[in-house]
């Protein structure tokens, strides 16, 4: 997996103190996947934990949450003890044939090298029928970022190239032999009120612009955010896949 120049060890700790989860991607995995107690999960790319905790603390099933950089988990790892995680790579995956029910990830394949590699080795592990998503953002999505592509409009740009087209993303997700492949947008409005996370750059877009940009666009918020909330709305694109 590729994290460009960001050291993910680093930043960590902010990662752990500013990243939620995503309602409404949660309930869309949820829901599609319609894992019982009984099934094992994988999320690759885990970060600190935030889904496969909700998996385990919702359903209580079989969880798994896998990352390459040991900071990450390791802040997974001290939030609980009830879910299985462990350092590990997208593309070779240490785990055997048909042993999961579903494997996800979220806002994790554009740090990925491999798509192919990845996209097989998600399928080599899932049991037949076993459904595998992958949670990104459309070209569409990163230009209309609220609040983060109008403050930090240089984000833009170095975002598009990081990320894979969605079109591209389907093809080999086909060639891997996924079948039943398919599409769903979800979003959350909210009111920001607390920079915080800004300011800590947890977003790792906003390690990749230059320092003048990022004050630019810091300063801006804090003047808006003394007017009131600033409207906010997250958007993602759930890719699935079956086996």
């Amino acid at each position: 997996m590729n994290h460009s120049t960001i050291d993910y060890n680093t930043i960590a700790l902010e990662y752990a103190q500013n990243r939620r989860l995503h309602p409404n991607v949660f309930k869309g995995i949820l829901s599609t996947s319609r894992v019982k107690t009984d099934d094992r999960v994988l999320e690759v790319g885990c970060g600190t934990g935030n889904y496969i905790l909700a998996f385990k603390s919702t359903v209580g099933c079989l969880c798994w949450g896998l990352d390459p950089s040991t900071g990450m988990v390791f802040e997974a790892k001290r939030r609980s003890n009830n879910v299985n995680f462990q350092l590990g790579n997208a593309e070779t995956l240490q785990f055997k044939d048909n042993y999961f029910d579903i494997v996800y990830s979220v806002d994790v394949i554009h740090h990925v090298n491999n798509h192919f590699n990845y996209f097989q080795e998600a399928r080599r592990v899932l049991k037949t029928g076993g459904k595998f998503c992958t949670v990104t953002d459309s070209e569409w999505i990163i230009r209309h970022r609220q609040p983060l592509a109008a403050y930090f409009p240089e984000t833009v740009e170095t975002e598009l190239k990081r990320y894979p087209r969605i079109a591209q993303l389907k093809e080999i997700m086909k060639q891997a032999g996924f079948s039943k492949i398919t599409e769903k947008a979800v979003e959350f409005h909210y009111k920001l009120e607390d920079i915080r996370a800004y300011q800590d750059k947890a977003f790792s877009a906003l390690h990749l612009i230059s320092i003048e940009a990022f004050q630019s666009g810091l300063d801006q918020m804090k003047k808006d955010l003394s007017n009131g909330p600033i409207p906010g709305v997250s958007r993602y694109l759930l890719l699935w896949g079956t086996k």
